[in-house]
């Protein structure tokens, strides 16, 4: 059991909590993740690179609204990537029922950047979409969460989750950690090198980047 110490209780359905990045009365959007996976060239050119890159959008987003700032990212042997944060940890609420919901950012579309033709730019040119492209293109994907209210883990698999929270000890710091290992055409795509990674993430000035490449050892 996961236990809230520090949230309150929603006084509203969560049908009336405000959408700013994700709907909140969804949990996985199948059509969603399946149109990502028929459209692999167009939502992950560059491969694993590009993807790197859209996890790491968001932890600028928290760097730049004032928390956090801190990155790690992580290039395993297996050709898994790590994006590791010091930010708040991803939204969890407890609703009117006293039911656990985190923001669906894995398994539904980011509701700013998806369908939106003005989307910004991620530093490789290619256009933002969202978490959930990492989700649905990756074999695995372990979403750890630390927050002031409770910390968790979240396994999916091609975007769908495949187990539920499951509550982690706490820990003084908070945070966000996002492991993925993509798919394997998009592992050969092109090439991720640390010197890749260094030149285009310096394009987000407020964070602070270490680069962890593991795969020669």
């Amino acid at each position: 059991m996961i236990v809230f110490t520090h949230t309150s209780r929603m006084d509203t359905p969560r049908a009336s909590w405000r959408n700013t990045t994700h709907d909140w009365t969804s949990t996985v959007d199948l059509d969603h993740l399946e149109h990502i996976r028929q459209n692999t060239a167009a939502y992950a050119p560059g491969g694993t690179l590009h993807l790197t890159l859209e996890v790491v959008a968001y932890v600028a987003d928290e760097a730049e609204a004032g928390h956090g700032g801190l990155c790690h990212i992580t290039l395993h042997p297996d050709g898994s990537v790590a994006v590791a944060d010091n930010g708040r940890g991803t939204d969890t609420r407890v609703d009117e029922l006293g039911h656990i919901v985190k923001k669906p950012v894995m398994a539904t579309k980011d509701l700013r950047f998806f369908d939106n033709p003005d989307a910004p730019r991620l530093p490789d040119t290619h256009s933002r979409r969202g978490m959930s492209v990492v989700a649905a293109l990756s074999t695995w994907l372990v979403h750890i969460n630390r927050r002031l209210n409770g910390s968790w883990t979240q396994r999916y698999e091609h975007g769908v989750p495949t187990t539920d929270l499951r509550p982690i000890a706490d820990d003084p710091v908070t945070g966000t950690t996002v492991h993925f290992l993509p798919e394997e055409p998009l592992r050969t795509t092109s090439s991720t090198t640390f010197e890749d990674l260094a030149r285009l993430t310096r394009s987000w000035p407020h964070l602070s980047i270490e680069i962890h490449d593991l795969r020669g050892t």
